[in-house]
């Protein structure tokens, strides 16, 4: 466990570090997986659907998620598609393969024990009041950003 003093207030570093750590731990849980973290969020967002999703929407949902240009998130659908891990159906929509959904029950179980060991650390009413805050404080910078 870390020593270092607690912050006294929320503020971009620890929001950061944060951050940082939790991509830390998804890197060591894709280790061994050919996907990189753009590749794993949007086979794991088809996953979670829980049912075929339109191609389109699934980019655009992606990319508003993540920000990233609608490009990125269509190349990484695409090397989901090269990799077999995610197919079309018949009808057009995609979805998950068998193999697809292997890797993300994999790649969730490795992160989930770490991660639920560090919230399970923090009080249920303290996590709920970041929620609130990390919430509030991203709407507002969407804001901004879509104001630029």
């Amino acid at each position: 466990m870390s020593t270092a003093t607690a912050p006294t207030t929320l503020n971009p570093s620890i929001i950061g570090q944060a951050e940082k750590h939790h991509t830390a731990v998804l890197t060591r849980a894709l280790s061994g997986t050919t996907l990189d973290e753009k590749q794993w969020i949007v086979l794991n967002q088809a996953v979670a659907a829980g049912e075929p999703v339109e191609q389109g929407a699934h980019i655009a949902r992606i990319a508003a998620m993540t920000q990233w240009a609608p490009a990125e998130v269509e190349t990484a659908l695409d090397a989901l598609l090269a990799k077999g891990l995610l197919a079309t159906t018949p009808r057009g929509p995609l979805e998950p393969t068998d193999t697809g959904k292997a890797v993300v029950s994999k790649v969730r179980t490795e992160s989930g024990a770490i991660v639920a060991a560090a919230y399970g650390a923090v009080p249920a009413e303290d996590l709920a009041t970041a929620a609130r805050v990390l919430a509030t404080i991203t709407a507002r910078m969407a804001d901004e950003l879509g104001h630029a």
